[in-house]
């Protein structure tokens, strides 16, 4: 079976790292795999998921298209790549794939097409234009029931025509990670550090780790914030560090060992406004810490098993606070959650699991009659 994945760029990020899994996870002597990015290759030291896809022997395409305004070159392009491998079928990740993706596959004449939708992102013209892609899907894997739930609502699908498959984790690697020294950060090794990794973005809800700094890292204490992440609000975030004081919070540009941040670090703080599945919050979980989360698509159901310290409303900046001093307060407690998140990381979200979950879908696509 051949089998095309196509997404958007690979950069790092968490539709980058599951390609990347299921990629691998589909090569073997029945299944010939590739890789077509529709952007310009990741800078060499972002480049980990490339150099993982090739060391499998998986060939990589970069189209190098980087603006919406290649649309048309895009779709022509990938049309050709496609009709040369004939595949069987083509999966795509993220809103440009999904839309090129789909669009170029059918113009090959690729039967099959199967969407991702990662995020519950609700935007006006792009909904608009994904609704109507996905007609031509013949499936549209989600990653929670929240974002299956976005799709029938924002893009018009229906329910015999969306899965829920939600994403997986490499817990040995997070589990096992050897914890940073924050002396490292000329910070005291014994600090309490809430962390947040993630992009600097409005999405994210960084406004309210402003809000709460005095209560999160207060003057004179061993308690710190760090920021790890890059994006558009990075200016903006590494002026208010310095206003506070780079003794209280600081940012770190993005890391590729960010398990050995994890296990240093007391509590994971992600006070987005909305996700679909945050990968960050699984590795938190697989790395054996407590987190603290906005009541978004999918962290209940990642959390489910301990909802009640460790999600609040989103936009609750109060409520937010107020559970990660908890954690800060109560080493026994982060222990707790710490373990218990880890376990269901283990049991409920390994890797070997979501691949055997796409597998299953491809089978069951491709064995159908037209």
């Amino acid at each position: 079976m051949r089998i095309a994945f196509v997404i958007t760029e690979l950069n790092p990020g968490g539709a980058e790292r599951c390609l990347t899994e299921i990629a691998i996870g589909m090569a073997d002597n029945t299944n010939e795999v590739r890789v077509y990015s529709l952007g310009s290759p990741p800078i060499p030291h972002k480049a980990m998921f490339v150099d993982r896809l090739s060391s499998h022997g998986i060939s990589v395409t970069f189209l190098n298209l980087d603006s919406a305004w290649h649309f048309l070159q895009a779709r022509r392009e990938l049309r050709k790549l496609l009709r040369a491998f004939q595949p069987a079928l083509v999966q795509t990740f993220l809103f440009h794939a999904n839309v090129i993706g789909t669009l170029a596959a059918k113009d090959a004449g690729v039967d099959i097409c199967v969407g991702g939708i990662r995020v519950a992102q609700t935007h006006r013209i792009r909904n608009q234009v994904e609704r109507r892609v996905v007609k031509k899907m013949q499936r549209v894997v989600c990653v929670s029931e929240q974002v299956q739930a976005f799709s029938h609502r924002c893009l018009g699908t229906e329910a015999p025509q969306t899965c829920v498959i939600p994403n997986g984790v490499d817990v040995p690697q997070f589990s096992s990670a050897l914890p940073i020294a924050w002396h490292t950060l000329d910070w005291d090794d014994e600090s309490m550090v809430t962390l947040f990794v993630g992009r600097m973005h409005p999405q994210k809800g960084l406004e309210l780790i402003q809000e709460q700094i005095d209560l999160l890292a207060p003057p004179g204490s061993n308690r710190r914030v760090l920021l790890i992440g890059e994006g558009p609000l990075e200016s903006k975030i590494d002026h208010w560090t310095r206003q506070v004081g780079l003794d209280r919070v600081k940012r770190l540009p993005w890391r590729a060992n960010i398990g050995a941040w994890m296990r240093a670090s007391r509590v994971l703080v992600l006070p987005s406004h909305y996700e679909g599945m945050p990968n960050v919050v699984l590795e938190a979980m697989a790395a054996g810490l407590p987190v603290v989360c906005s009541n978004v698509e999918g962290s209940s159901e990642l959390l489910a098993h301990c909802p009640d310290d460790q999600l609040f409303e989103s936009g609750d900046s109060d409520a937010m606070a107020r559970q990660v001093k908890r954690f800060l307060d109560d080493a026994a407690l982060s222990r707790d959650r710490g373990q218990r998140n880890q376990s269901r990381a283990r049991t409920d979200f390994s890797i070997p699991t979501m691949v055997d979950r796409y597998r299953t879908l491809y089978r069951d696509l491709i064995s159908r009659p037209n």
